[in-house]
């Protein structure tokens, strides 16, 4: 359960881990001084008017922080993270924010500007994160490519509504020289709609992945997406929608 009471009345520590503060219009010093008291393992913050300076001030009082929802929040609060410590994260959600094209995904994923040779960050911000959230931006191959090299655990992906996304892009994360080729165990590509039928066979690179969203992709064929079902990345998937392959673990 997500905490989503009045601060004052917050005392049970059982409610602290997840906390939401989605959909606020404006978020007060005590609400984020209540959020740093709690020290909580996620934290929602979706579709809120947060400010850099607040998002600043809280990631530099979250170290432990693992979770972390901006989905539907400004381009310019959500630059913080290029300049904030995130240690622990290992979910990051980004979808639906406006106007963050390659350039602004890159200011996430390279490692920081005083980064020397030889230290950990030297991948990049997001080098722990297992899961991140993608979908809706303008992002094209370009970024893939920075995906790549500096967020090499990933096993969840939503690149979901991406309208840069098609075959080339499948090449790439299912490329003998990917990472995530290894990693991916669930991929979201739905309403992706440069894909084709020729991208389908390139998923069966992937051993370990388990979901694969193709919803909404016009120009894939329900009967490819069947073949692939049937075929499966080893072993057969089952499709309780169609274009969404599913395989129990």
């Amino acid at each position: 359960n997500v905490t989503r009471l009045p601060w004052e009345r917050c005392y049970d520590k059982r409610l602290w881990p997840r906390m939401d503060l989605s959909r606020r219009k404006s978020l007060t010093p005590p609400m984020l001084s209540g959020v740093v008291r709690r020290q909580p393992r996620a934290l929602d913050l979706s579709w809120t008017g947060v400010s850099k300076k607040q998002l600043m001030w809280l990631l530099n009082r979250l170290q432990g922080l693992q979770e972390l929802v901006l989905s539907g929040c400004s381009w310019l609060s959500v630059s913080a993270l290029g300049s904030a410590p995130l240690p622990a994260l290992r979910l990051l959600d980004l979808r639906w924010i406006e106007d963050v094209k390659d350039s602004q995904l890159r200011e996430l994923l390279l490692p920081p500007p005083d980064t020397k040779p030889g230290q950990t960050e030297s991948r990049g911000r997001l080098q722990g994160v297992a899961e991140l959230r993608l979908a809706g931006l303008e992002l094209t191959d370009a970024s893939l490519r920075l995906l790549l090299r500096h967020a090499p655990q990933l096993s969840a992906l939503d690149l979901s509504h991406c309208a840069h996304v098609g075959d080339p892009s499948v090449h790439l994360l299912t490329a003998p020289t990917s990472p995530l080729r290894e990693t991916l165990v669930h991929l979201n590509l739905a309403g992706c709609h440069r894909l084709t039928d020729h991208c389908l066979p390139l998923f069966r690179r992937c051993p370990r992945l388990r979901r694969l969203d193709l919803r909404s992709c016009r120009q894939l064929s329900p009967e490819a997406c069947a073949r692939l079902a049937a075929a499966g990345p080893p072993g057969p998937f089952r499709c309780p929608e169609e274009k969404l392959l599913l395989k129990d673990s």
